[in-house]
């Protein structure tokens, strides 16, 4: 069921390019994603961290495909979290910064999702977005997942003229941060 609902989205948003377009305030849509996260946080004894930021800032875009991306993101880090483990989400924002096309944009919310987890081998994080790739197979079963959470946060993200990088090592946690261009 899983495999399929996933598919469904992912070939939704796909399918979608442009989303719809209205101004959601970041914090509603990291809320939103961290109370569909809190049980399987609980299940999994980690601790999920989140300051909300003094300023408002506010994106244009989807809010399902935007809740969607930051909680598989969430998931992944909950999943991923030794029991007693701690994730910290935080919000920022920066005046501008370089698209992928070398163009300038700004300002740009980032949403940084930080766990302290077992990381991802350098080698593997070019692969990483591919739909159903996995950085360790034989740990499939005993983290579920379909394998296709981050291929989704990749094209949400890009859906929204954002971009979403990584920094990780092994045995120290992995950091995922949404770049997400904010209205004036």
């Amino acid at each position: 069921n899983r495999i399929i609902e996933d598919l469904l989205d992912l070939s939704r948003i796909e399918g979608e390019g442009s989303p719809t377009r209205e101004p959601i305030p970041v914090v509603l849509i990291v809320a939103d994603a961290i109370e569909r996260i809190r049980t399987a946080a609980e299940q999994h004894d980690v601790k999920i961290d989140f300051v909300e930021p003094e300023a408002n800032l506010v994106v244009v875009g989807d809010r399902r495909q935007l809740i969607s991306a930051i909680h598989a993101l969430l998931e992944n880090a909950v999943v991923y979290s030794p029991r007693g483990g701690l994730v910290s989400i935080s919000i920022d924002r920066i005046e501008a910064t370089v698209a992928d096309d070398g163009e300038s944009v700004g300002p740009v919310a980032l949403i940084a999702i930080k766990d302290q987890g077992v990381g991802i081998p350098a080698k593997d994080l070019e692969r990483i977005f591919e739909r159903f790739y996995r950085v360790d197979p034989g740990r499939a079963r005993e983290t579920g997942g379909t394998g296709l959470g981050l291929s989704i946060v990749r094209h949400v993200t890009q859906n929204h003229g954002g971009t979403v990088l990584v920094e990780s090592r092994e045995g120290e946690g992995s950091t995922f941060t949404l770049e997400l261009p904010m209205t004036h």
